[in-house]
């Protein structure tokens, strides 16, 4: 079904034109009708503009009447904008089908519109990383977002490891919400963190080691956060590198410690983060987390 969506650039400058030329290219193929912001090329020292530059584009793409606004790219950048964001336009434009697609530094956009409105955005792929790449696009990651497009996802399921998996099925309902850990550890004690109570908290990173992941997991902790979650889903946790002085400290080990300081369950493998095989997530909207054995489902469609 052909649907119009909008390409915007509310974070870090893109460096490389063919990427969007590509992802561009695959949009149309795919049989949609793709608008280019104005400004979703511009550049301003390590920005897609300047701040009113972005603000701008941000809201071009409210008052676009697309069915989804997706970014080029993440970076950074937004959190600069949160204080300027006119929320009741963004949540209008939802309100009347829009979906806000995007990831990485597009966190701070979407926890500041489900802070300020309640309103769903969708975690999901960027114009740049996910279609402008030179191979073919990551299958699940395309039907996802197909699926996003034309409204028919209904949920996620994947594999948990063996260590996770679980002799008695667990089945809980909250409020989806999260992405980046990075940003959601700068957001914590802002405006613009969501006060999710029962919440399902799905988080990522890429580029930090894992003694920064449980740095930022500590803020996440220490403000109460992780406290008041039913349950905690990783994804993935990408291109860092061990060193010597490590000495057996690992991803795993952050884990564990996380599973020590909170009664929530901590579930791992979710498919999504800055990785090829990435779903797509409701920001916002009430879910149901159901594991049995290894496999993990999150669904909102009309199932639960």
């Amino acid at each position: 079904m052909k649907k119009h969506i909008y390409i915007f650039s509310p974070s870090s400058a893109v460096r490389d034109k063919s990427v969007i030329r590509r992802g561009v290219a695959r949009l149309q193929a795919l049989g949609h009708e793709v608008e280019l912001d104005e400004a979703a090329l511009a550049t301003h020292m390590r920005f897609a503009g300047d701040d009113e530059t972005r603000l701008a584009a941000i809201h071009r793409a409210a008052a676009s009447g697309a069915d989804v606004a997706l970014i080029t790219r993440g970076g950074y950048g937004l959190t600069r904008l949160l204080p300027g964001i006119r929320y009741k336009a963004v949540a209008k434009a939802i309100d009347k089908g829009m979906r806000f697609v995007g990831l990485s530094d597009f966190t701070a956009f979407q926890n500041a519109v489900l802070a300020e409105t309640g309103s769903v955005t969708w975690s999901g792929p960027a114009l740049g990383e996910d279609f402008g790449v030179e191979g073919e696009p990551d299958d699940i990651m395309q039907a996802c977002f197909e699926d996003l497009v034309n409204g028919q996802g209904e949920g996620t399921g994947w594999q948990l490891p063996k260590s996770e998996s679980q002799a008695t099925p667990i089945e809980l309902k909250g409020q989806l919400w999260g992405g980046n850990l990075a940003i959601m550890s700068a957001l914590a004690g802002t405006p613009w963190m969501p006060k999710v109570k029962g919440g399902i908290l799905f988080l990522e990173d890429v580029h930090e080691h894992p003694y920064r992941v449980e740095r930022m997991l500590t803020q996440l902790l220490y403000t109460g956060v992780l406290a008041r979650q039913k349950a905690v889903l990783l994804g993935h946790f990408t291109n860092y590198k061990p060193v010597p002085h490590d000495k057996g400290y690992r991803l795993q080990t952050v884990v564990d410690w996380l599973r020590t300081k909170i009664k929530a369950p901590v579930f791992t493998n979710l498919p999504f983060g800055h990785v090829p095989t990435k779903v797509a997530l409701p920001v916002g909207a009430k879910v149901h987390l159901a594991v049995e054995g290894r496999d993990a489902f999150v669904l909102w469609g009309h199932r639960h």
